[in-house]
């Protein structure tokens, strides 16, 4: 078993990754569904918070199936931080994660998400505050450094541990590497193997496949994963992972059943959250990843992204059952899809 302060997870863990424009409540109920572990929000400005604007504060919105569940923040000033976790506590979420990882442009250089990576004195200062904010636990997501020749995740998880931080998820790049590349775990297995620290440590970055998974869970020695963009269209990877750790067998791919059936659920969550227009418009980006294998598929993919109600949609899914009744799918590789690219501050 694992504990962030008060709160325990099964042994090993998987966490579904707080991700802008992707993990939101219909996404996290069918991962969730699915076999994830904890989730977090989409990640939320503290300045937006404080000055109430309305897409920050529908960030805070969660279901109690969801639990347990954290709310993440960020922000590059003390005393907003620190009164954004007070606004957090207020909806009675299980922890609060301060995010030092968004890597792009319009977050990072305003001095806030890997942008503080720049400036340790500050992160600290800023979770420091975070902590005493509130009686929530507080976790913390971060990178190895800004660049190659500031990798200070070593030092850096020393000194948010002092400070008071319940478990660190850390994504094997640099801020300057972005997505590009792959991942390099090998300072996550520093930072765990350091008899010094005590507080869960969770892996992230192209975890891919349940081979992978296992793989870096006994290289590595973490206490979890961290997954995000490969559960991006494919839910099914966190069941798949544990499956494979408990048995090193591989579970067949998901049947035609149970895509229809998620992408079902996926899309009546959307519509029951954002409403009619905006949840079956947004749903649209989802149907290629989910029916992803499927031969001659377009003609239907071609129906489900112009339909506006759910009725048609769904008289859509059920003759795409029928059609592909019995077809076994083949195992492929899963597709990391660059969703940060839509990374706004609200």
């Amino acid at each position: 078993m694992v504990k962030i302060g008060n709160i325990s997870l099964p042994e090993f863990p998987l966490l579904l990754a707080p991700m802008e424009d992707v993990s939101d409540p219909p996404f996290r109920a069918v991962c969730k569904d699915n076999g994830a572990d904890l989730m977090f929000s989409e990640f939320i400005s503290s300045e937006g918070l404080i000055r109430d604007a309305i897409k920050s504060r529908q960030k805070l919105d969660f279901d109690e199936e969801e639990r347990p569940f954290g709310i993440q923040i960020f922000g590059g000033d003390e005393e907003a931080l620190g009164l954004s976790a007070k606004i957090c506590e207020t909806v009675n979420p299980d922890l609060v994660d301060i995010n030092f990882g968004c890597p792009v442009k319009k977050v990072a250089l305003k001095g806030a998400g890997a942008g503080v990576l720049r400036d340790i004195d500050l992160m600290v200062r800023l979770t420091e505050s975070v902590v005493k904010s509130t009686s929530l636990p507080v976790t913390v997501k971060t990178r190895l450094g800004w660049d190659e020749s500031t990798k200070n995740i070593e030092e850096v998880t020393e000194r948010l541990q002092d400070v008071g931080i319940k478990a660190l998820s850390i994504h094997g790049r640099t801020r300057v590497q972005m997505y590009k590349g792959e991942a390099d775990w090998t300072l996550i297995g520093k930072v765990k193997n350091n008899p010094r620290i005590q507080i869960p440590i969770f892996g992230n970055g192209d975890i891919d496949s349940p081979q992978k998974a296992l793989e870096y869970k006994n290289r590595y020695g973490v206490d979890g994963v961290m997954i995000g963009r490969a559960a991006i269209g494919y839910p099914w990877i966190f069941n798949e992972i544990k499956h494979f750790v408990k048995t090193g067998e591989l579970l067949p791919p998901p049947s035609i059943e149970q895509r229809v059936e998620v992408c079902r659920k996926h899309l009546h969550k959307s519509y029951d959250w954002k409403g009619p227009k905006i949840g079956i418009f947004e749903m649209r980006r989802h149907y290629a990843n989910y029916l992803k294998g499927l031969p001659n598929i377009k003609e239907y993919r071609s129906k489900l992204v112009i339909l506006n109600t759910v009725e048609e949609i769904d008289a859509v899914l059920d003759e795409i059952l029928v059609k592909f009744k019995g077809f076994e799918f083949e195992r492929s590789k899963i597709e990391l899809i660059n969703y940060h690219e839509k990374c706004p501050i609200n």
